[in-house]
């Protein structure tokens, strides 16, 4: 299974610091001086509604929407997530209509030709480069966000089983 990071609601409080994290683990240039809102591109979005705040970002499912979309085979399974390879992608857009969580975005990014652009899908690739990991997780004053190993949620859900069967015999 895949890894993925998930967003606890009851601690988030929008303050859009895993954006700008995000944001600045993906720059060239790790200078705040060359953000612009132009070019500010985070791989997840916090949501605010009156009811709840979370960012909303990829799941990276095993047998992803996006990818089965997309035609340029450009968004593939690599090792534990999902990932785009950015040189591949043909702004289709049919990523963007087939994910069920929004989490894919389309951005302008530099073509070769001077002057020229090119839209191309964009989402959380768990900072895969990074060995620190997501660097949302990282920054987030409240701990909100917490990565899920694949390897994890087998052993997550046999507890949440035992736990139930012990709940039961209980309440007997």
């Amino acid at each position: 299974m895949n890894d993925f990071v998930i967003a606890d609601p009851g601690k988030c409080i929008g303050c859009r610091t895993c954006e700008v994290a995000c944001v600045m683990a993906h720059e060239k240039d790790q200078s705040l001086e060359n953000l612009t809102v132009e070019k500010f591109y985070p791989r997840l979005r916090v949501v605010k509604t009156a009811k709840v705040t979370m960012p909303i970002q990829c799941h990276q499912c095993e047998d992803a929407p996006c990818a089965n979309a997309c035609a340029s085979k450009a968004i593939v399974q690599q090792g534990q997530s999902v990932q785009v390879i950015q040189g591949m992608c043909i702004g289709c857009k049919a990523c963007l209509l087939a994910c069920p969580y929004g989490a894919m975005d389309l951005v302008l990014t530099a073509a070769l030709a001077e002057g020229d652009s090119k839209v191309e899908a964009l989402k959380c690739d768990l900072c895969h480069q990074q060995d620190q990991g997501p660097a949302c997780i990282r920054v987030c004053p409240t701990k909100a966000l917490h990565k899920i190993g694949g390897s994890n949620i087998a052993e997550q859900v046999q507890n949440k089983r035992k736990r139930a069967a012990l709940g039961a015999m209980n309440s007997k």
